[in-house]
């Protein structure tokens, strides 16, 4: 076993041999959009990235799935299962069979293996001083999928939700391996200051961030004004501010730090020398390259998080 869960990363990893290691996970979850060949997309998109984050390739998946028949057609499994499908065929990644169970609440999703070379894995405990940070997709998924439960989301905002969420990070990942980044970890439920903390403190080091709002999909900081949240932004925010020091931000703007993702980007931490090099490389796969920061001597807390005005 080469990873387990005390460093909490992404995925399990067990060497094979010398070189060749077995990246293992699962991930499912409840609906976050209407339609159903989406949201399989989206479950399919999620469970891969924690592979991605790790420096491998998926292999094979085992799908789950929990389905109310009384309540559902059966066309709407039909079509999740076909969203997911055609999502692990970009990944290139073989679907071996799954698991379906009646649930009274609708959720899927799928157990990933993959494989990475042990020389080039990418765990979230790689992070040293003088790195500097990059994230390849906004935030606020959480966000927007509170306010399209509400009705108050506009298609065309909807729309770009979806694609933010449907979009894998099988090219960040491949890109991050071939620059030589230090260390990566996938934005998920825990939101960009949750995951920070954890590969800050498995790292030894301290995070610091400075947000602007080009960092957020549209209309984030006005939604969480309005108070479209969801809960998981506030269990995010109570667990991990202690670990995080912010100074003179915007209630709002930190706030959305918190907000909890579904397939998410990675979280880069690369030598500094790197930086130009791999923003370069992203942006030309049409990937975003969002500089966030940069990584310093241990302080007090993991993250330091100061006005980045913007």
């Amino acid at each position: 076993m080469l990873v387990d869960a005390s460093t909490l990363d992404d995925a399990g990893v067990f060497a094979l041999d010398k070189k060749t290691t077995l990246v293992q996970t699962v991930d499912f979850f409840t609906p976050i959009v209407d339609e159903p060949h989406d949201y399989g997309r989206i479950a399919a998109a999620n469970a891969l990235s924690d592979v991605y984050a790790m420096g491998g390739k998926p292999v094979t998946a085992l799908a789950l799935m929990g389905f109310p028949d009384d309540r559902l057609a059966p066309e709407v499994l039909t079509a999740i299962l076909a969203g997911g499908a055609a999502a692990m065929r970009e990944a290139g990644c073989v679907i071996l069979g799954g698991r379906p169970i009646l649930d009274p609440e609708l959720k899927f999703g799928y157990a990933v293996t993959g494989v990475v070379d042990r020389r080039r894995m990418l765990t979230n405990a790689g992070a040293r001083p003088g790195d500097r940070l990059l994230l390849t997709k906004p935030l606020g998924t959480g966000v927007l999928a509170t306010a399209l439960k509400r009705e108050r989301l506009p298609a065309a905002l909807e729309r770009r939700l979806t694609r933010s969420m449907t979009t894998l990070n099988r090219a960040a990942a491949e890109i991050a391996v071939a620059t030589g980044v230090r260390a990566a970890t996938d934005i998920t439920g825990f939101g960009l200051l949750g995951h920070a903390s954890q590969m800050a403190d498995a790292s030894g080091v301290t995070f610091r961030i400075a947000p602007t709002s080009d960092w957020l999909l549209p209309r984030v900081e006005a939604f969480i004004r309005e108070g479209a949240v969801p809960a998981g932004l506030g269990r995010n925010r109570e667990f991990y501010s202690p670990s995080v020091e912010a100074s003179g931000v915007d209630v709002a703007r930190l706030d959305a730090l918190y907000d909890p993702q579904t397939s998410g980007g990675l979280l880069l931490s690369v030598p500094a020398a790197k930086a130009g090099t791999l923003a370069r490389r992203l942006r030309r796969r049409r990937v975003p390259a969002i500089a966030i920061g940069e990584v310093v001597r241990r302080g007090r807390r993991a993250v330091e998080v100061i006005d980045g005005a913007a």
